[in-house]
């Protein structure tokens, strides 16, 4: 399976926006990750519907959007309508998990589920073969920039193993501190796509950084 590198556009300089997204456009990105935080769900509020629609306006690679928000069953469409291709929602943030995975399968949209750093990777067992991708946190959700956690390596084995006894390609997406010193292990116990926010946009050489990382998580 192809290793993926999602840049976390969280991290992009808003006030350039548009020269960040062409600037990911050129890179050896496969996605944008798109963070969607509603102040409740996690304390931080990110962005919403206008910017999406100004990043998916020059955007060339898919949206992957990963909504960090109460009741996300609410806003499916809608995200779907402005041009999501993955949507992914919180295990922990929806009471019908399979009727909202099916809600985002209905929009034409790529169905995930996201789990938070101590949510056990055993709850998703009867509905992985509804996910395209599991994403799975590797710091707490709702800042960028904070320190990857070593309980994802084993995280990441037990849901590979699961995936593999079912027989799936599910994917299984990183989401925090992702960099060069880790992504090699993280392949290693099973994960196959990567977000990464600040350890490339603030990096001196984004387009290097984003073909080192790809070249790793390949290599």
């Amino acid at each position: 399976m192809n290793k993926l590198i999602a840049p976390s556009i969280l991290a992009a300089d808003f006030g350039n926006l548009q020269r960040d997204v062409e600037m990911v456009n050129n890179s050896d990105a496969d996605w944008f990750h798109i963070d969607v935080m509603d102040g409740h769900f996690v304390p931080n509020i990110s962005y919403g519907m206008p910017v999406i629609q100004a990043i998916k306006k020059h955007a060339k690679k898919p949206l992957d959007v990963h909504l960090m928000i109460e009741k996300p069953e609410r806003y499916i469409e809608t995200f779907a309508k402005i041009g999501a291709d993955i949507i992914t929602v919180h295990y922990e943030s929806t009471i019908h998990l399979h009727r909202t995975l099916s809600q985002i399968e209905a929009t034409g949209c790529k169905a995930g589920v996201v789990l938070n750093l101590t949510t056990p990777v055993s709850v998703l067992e009867d509905i992985l073969s509804k996910c395209y991708m599991v994403l799975l946190m590797s710091i707490n959700p709702g800042f960028g920039g904070q320190k990857f956690e070593d309980i994802t390596y084993n995280r990441v084995k037990k849901l590979r193993k699961m995936i593999n006894d079912q027989g799936l390609s599910t994917r299984i997406e990183i989401d925090g501190g992702v960099s060069n010193k880790n992504i090699e292990a993280l392949v290693d116990a099973g994960a196959d796509t990567f977000v990464a926010g600040s350890y490339i946009f603030k990096s001196n050489n984004q387009i290097e950084t984003i073909r080192d990382l790809k070249a790793l998580a390949n290599s």
